[in-house]
């Protein structure tokens, strides 16, 4: 096999989602968009449906869409773009439930779907998406009489626990919800972390379902294993890759690995990533190119036939440092060229 084997483990996404559904307060849902974060969202969202979220959130109507038809009729899939022009089929047809994010779009909805349920994301500092404050004054009457099913906002930066716009945002959500009998959500992955003040009436874990900080305790999800094409030996003084960036310091070994770039390895990589056998890291040896790595593997006694870097050696957000990236964009951006197995399903 020419392509990398990519392995996730869903036994061990569910024992992360049943983690942070322990420490949160309420009811506990999760985050599958851009693909169950590169993890494949029908899958992922399918088990943990079985240990019991009821809850989804995604990016977009057509996310949302797609995922109804594994999920089947039942669980909440929340839409963070909110109804969006062009999106009414999709949010009618499939039953799914916009955050509304202005003015604009909570009339959108209701001239559209009168009495089709909705949420409304609120901006309590992030800047990003949802009503500002005096928006949200302004319409929330109106959009509390309707059949709304959820109150939110988004932190900036809980990943760290000592920034003072945490508690900013706190502040302002707990001020801009006063009152509200709807359900309400803050937390995230890091929100949860930051305590029971964060976590209202629904958590919403992301990153951390997938193996990813800030939830440090996380079991690993994904196990990346790519298959040696070749090998060749490199005399002192030799190069190796494009633009000749890595230049044999040794007589060496060279094991050639099918994939690149092309398979979300980035370039930032190059001469500086590691790839294992087994316990043993093996430094990339040149640039990463569209479909191939080039790996010194040297002091290997014996070269395997796949060398991994993902796994139980080098999580998501270690690979991600190395990059000079977050685990967010190692996860988001796995390719679609790899031989996926799902383990637990």
């Amino acid at each position: 096999m020419g392509t990398g084997i990519l392995t996730i483990d869903l036994d061990a996404l569910a024992a992360n989602w049943r983690a942070l559904a322990r420490v949160s307060t309420g009811q506990t849902g999760a985050v599958v968009k851009a693909g169950g974060y590169g993890c494949g969202a029908d899958q992922v969202a399918t088990r943990l449906a079985r240990e019991g979220a009821r809850q989804f959130f995604v990016a977009t109507a057509e996310e949302g869409a797609a995922l109804r038809g594994a999920l089947g009729p039942g669980p909440a899939i929340n839409i963070f773009s909110g109804h969006m022009a062009g999106d009414t089929g999709a949010i009618r047809d499939h039953a799914l439930t916009p955050m509304l994010n202005s003015p604009e779009q909570a009339a959108r909805h209701r001239a559209a779907l009168p009495g089709h349920a909705y949420g409304v994301q609120l901006d309590t500092g992030m800047n990003r998406l949802g009503m500002e404050a005096p928006d949200w004054a302004a319409t929330r009457a109106e959009l509390e009489a309707g059949p709304l099913t959820l109150v939110m906002s988004h932190l900036a930066c809980a990943d760290d626990p000592g920034h003072p716009q945490n508690a900013a945002q706190l502040a302002a959500f707990v001020a801009m919800t006063a009152g509200v009998t709807a359900p309400r959500s803050f937390a995230a992955t890091g929100g949860i972390l930051l305590g029971p003040a964060y976590h209202f009436d629904l958590t919403r874990p992301g990153v951390g379902l997938y193996g990813g900080l800030p939830f440090a305790q996380a079991q690993r999800v994904v196990h990346l294993s790519l298959p040696v094409v070749q090998l060749r030996d490199v005399a002192m003084g030799e190069t190796v890759g494009y633009s000749a960036s890595f230049t044999a310091m040794r007589d060496s070994k060279i094991a050639t690995v099918s994939a690149g770039y092309a398979d979300g390895l980035i370039r930032y990589m190059s001469n500086a990533a590691a790839l294992f056998a087994g316990e043993t890291p093996c430094r990339l040896a040149g640039r990463v190119s569209m479909d191939l790595l080039t790996v010194d593997v040297t002091d290997l006694a014996e070269v395997p036939d796949h060398l991994d870097i993902l796994g139980p050696q080098q999580s998501v957000d270690q690979l991600a440092e190395v990059a000079g990236t977050i685990g967010y964009e190692i996860l988001t951006s796995l390719g679609g060229r790899y031989a996926r197995r799902y383990l637990g399903q």
